[in-house]
């Protein structure tokens, strides 16, 4: 098999996909490869009460119902929206979906705000119509069209990015579940075929950008994704990416828990600084999301490894979190540096360890960037 740098979940996970797909005896929808209970144990992980011969670890950290509900939409005739801030887990949970019932997640169309009404339809090979012609040879679907056709999932990412001519559009094949191909004489209406629908993601931060029609509301079901707030989720999902993330490099580098412990405590820190702030100056850019989390940990954990660390340090790790909040200058070094004077440095002195380490690395960076 080809190397890929990430490799879709279907094929990340094809064994465990295959062994599920051998054991399910439930009832499928449509031409889905698994049964809706089987979908949301690939999603949720197994439990002993399962009683399966294979232990299936959990993929995405959230609650039940949320997974739930996704999977009766996407058994209807409506398009599923999952909507929320940034870093929530959306894509995640849309390319699993359709991983677990189409074993394809790829086809995707990327919502921005140069995506036209072509990427969601169909385009032309300029030079075969040239030779001979337009015709469905020299037609190129979109993958929606592509979903369409097979049966399938197809995902649209930052749907409230694109356009109102491309959500109109959109529209059209939710409703109908068909696209004409003006252009032809014959053959010219492409039909979808029983299982197809469609995921799209919407940022929640988006809202004003592009607002959803009412009419294109109406063809979905919302599933509105919260950020994490519950800790020990959150550590949960953070030990789970970090160890694929040394997996995926063949790394070998101690994470400290007390250290993950104080990240996940800083995160919830500046949370909460940024719910009790009274205008954007006073808040950091960043989402401090649980993925943003991942993302800073993952710089501290490379950053030990190319420069000879043999475990992270928490110098190591305040200098990525401040490296990776701090995006605006002045705004966002001033708010890390009063976190820094008003609540790490007096956690330090009360508990001493890896706080003390953390303080420090964080007023290295602060005094870098400034």
């Amino acid at each position: 098999m080809t190397e890929m740098l990430r490799a879709p979940a279907e094929v990340k996970y094809a064994a465990e996909l295959d062994w599920l797909e051998s054991v399910d005896d439930g009832p499928k929808p449509f031409s889905w490869r698994l049964s809706p209970k089987m979908v949301r144990l690939f999603i949720l992980g197994s439990q002993r009460a399962d009683g399966l011969d294979r232990e299936i670890p959990q993929k995405w950290f959230g609650d039940r119902s949320f997974v739930e509900r996704a999977v009766v939409t996407l058994a209807s005739d409506r398009g599923l929206l999952l909507i929320g801030d940034p870093g929530t887990g959306k894509s995640w949970l849309a390319e699993l979906l359709a991983a677990a019932i189409s074993r394809n997640s790829t086809l995707v169309v990327q919502g921005t705000a140069g995506t036209t009404e072509d990427h969601i339809k169909y385009s032309w090979n300029v030079s075969m119509v040239i030779a001979k012609g337009q015709s469905r040879a020299s037609m190129i679907p979109s993958p929606i069209m592509t979903a369409m056709e097979g049966g399938v999932i197809g995902r649209f990412e930052e749907l409230t990015r694109s356009t109102s001519d491309v959500q109109d559009a959109l529209i059209s094949i939710l409703s109908e579940k068909y696209v004409s191909i003006p252009e032809l004489d014959e053959d010219n209406i492409v039909f979808a075929r029983p299982g197809f629908s469609v995921i799209a993601t919407a940022n929640s931060r988006d809202r004003g950008v592009n607002d959803l029609s009412s009419a294109l509301k109406r063809r979905f079901n919302f599933v509105r994704i919260p950020v994490m707030t519950n800790k020990k989720s959150e550590a949960e999902i953070v030990r789970f990416r970090t160890a694929e993330l040394l997996r995926r490099h063949n790394i070998e580098l101690e994470v400290p828990p007390t250290l993950l412990d104080v990240l996940l405590q800083s995160f919830a820190d500046l949370r909460a600084a940024a719910a009790s702030a009274t205008s954007d100056d006073e808040r950091l850019e960043s989402a401090l999301s649980t993925a943003e989390q991942i993302g800073v940990l993952e710089d501290a954990i490379l950053h030990s490894t190319f420069f000879g660390a043999s475990a992270l340090s928490a110098e190591t790790l305040a200098g990525s979190l401040v490296g990776s909040l701090a995006r605006r200058s002045p705004e966002d070094l001033a708010i890390l540096n009063k976190y820094w004077h008003g609540i790490v440095e007096p956690r330090s002195k009360e508990h001493g360890g890896e706080w003390a380490g953390f303080l420090e690395g964080g007023r290295q960076a602060i005094a870098t960037l400034s």
